[in-house]
């Protein structure tokens, strides 16, 4: 796998790091609090897995009108999001709960989306959060199909509309997912990355062909078996489950990241970033909409991505609360907080920042 070095000459990046640190321990030493999960956090959890899973019953077991399962399927979409961001993001990071089983067992959330836990592992916790922003380092800021998000990636004339086309090609990111995860989790075997996390390559392979057939088999081969919809009606609501979802974590995901004042600083020819890992994270990220209860709520804490790179341990139901820690700590070392007040002022800011990548070269 390939590295880099984060080295700083400057003493307040490595003061801020130090401080930031104390200062949220801190918190949680004179609340006498844990880092991790609560019994908010499990409701949470029950609701989201409800609201995906129950709407699935309804459809298996009662004769409703087409419209109201179709209806049904965007509410699971919306469950299935909230489960990725919420559920399966915090039990991946091991924030989710002090026990290490329960959030192996809550990671596992993701096979409910199609997709694959190692994968997920090797592509967000280690490459995404090590190397946040950095192209051809962080795979979330690799070009994907016609989107280009990376201003020192490749520009073709079509990236010029990118920010009139991105919002669909976002719909179709967890179906695509459930194609690209096998030949990912193919190019790790091939890189060696796979061996390097200790797991056995032939084994991992195997066992994301069956949990792609069980899920399948599941969410299309049982309407398909008990319901009277027609092929073409389950495989439409198959589509528009997988669209609502990924609409939603797309759009958010971006907004953390791609969005006007996010840096995609490049290593020096010696391979190193010339930046203290903790500041590259705080310049790299972004927060928004701060205040939105719900979006706190749905959104795990999504919308708190500066103290969530900080401290990816830490379950998202602190971030709220640790925020203005790590605000007033960076304003102290004159080291910028980027924070998007609204959700549309952060839409807004995504949007302009996906046209200029899209009509310059090195457009920040």
């Amino acid at each position: 796998m390939k590295t880099l070095k984060f080295i700083s000459n400057h003493n307040n990046q490595k003061q801020f790091a130090g401080d930031v640190r104390k200062n949220v321990n801190a918190y949680f030493k004179k609340n006498n609090l844990s880092t991790k999960g609560n019994t908010s956090m499990y409701i949470k959890t029950f609701i989201l897995l409800s609201i995906y899973i129950m709407p699935f019953i309804i459809i298996l077991s009662a004769p409703i009108h087409i419209w109201i399962a179709g209806t049904m399927v965007i509410i699971m979409g919306i469950g299935e999001a909230g489960i990725g961001m919420s559920v399966m993001h915090d039990a991946a990071h091991g924030a989710l709960s002090n026990k290490a089983w329960v959030n192996k067992l809550f990671a596992s959330t993701m096979y409910l989306l199609g997709s694959n836990t190692f994968n997920w592992q090797i592509q967000h916790n280690i490459m995404h959060h090590t190397f946040t922003n950095i192209y051809q380092y962080d795979q979330d800021i690799e070009t994907k199909a016609a989107l280009r998000l990376c201003e020192h990636a490749p520009k073709k004339k079509h990236h010029r509309f990118q920010h009139i086309y991105a919002f669909f090609l976002y719909g179709m990111m967890t179906l695509s997912k459930l194609v690209t995860d096998i030949f990912q989790l193919i190019a790790y075997n091939k890189a060696g990355i796979t061996k390097e996390q200790k797991h056995r390559p032939n084994i991992e392979l195997l066992r994301i062909c069956f949990l792609k057939i069980i899920y399948f088999s599941i969410i299309i081969g049982l309407p398909l078996l008990i319901t009277s919809y027609k092929w073409w009606q389950i495989f439409i609501g198959f589509s528009i489950l997988h669209i609502t979802a990924g609409i939603i974590m797309s759009t958010i995901f971006q907004m953390a990241h791609v969005v006007e004042g996010a840096k995609q600083p490049t290593p020096n020819k010696h391979g190193i970033i010339e930046t203290e890992w903790m500041v590259h994270q705080l310049l790299t990220t972004s927060d928004f909409s701060r205040n939105n209860a719900i979006l706190n709520w749905y959104a795990g804490g999504l919308n708190f991505q500066i103290e969530h790179h900080l401290f990816p341990n830490i379950c998202h139901i602190h971030y709220k609360h640790i925020a203005p820690i790590v605000e007033k700590t960076a304003k102290q070392y004159d080291l910028k907080y980027n924070l998007k007040p609204t959700f549309l002022s952060a839409l807004n800011s995504h949007i302009k920042r996906l046209k200029k990548i899209g009509q310059k070269n090195n457009s920040y």
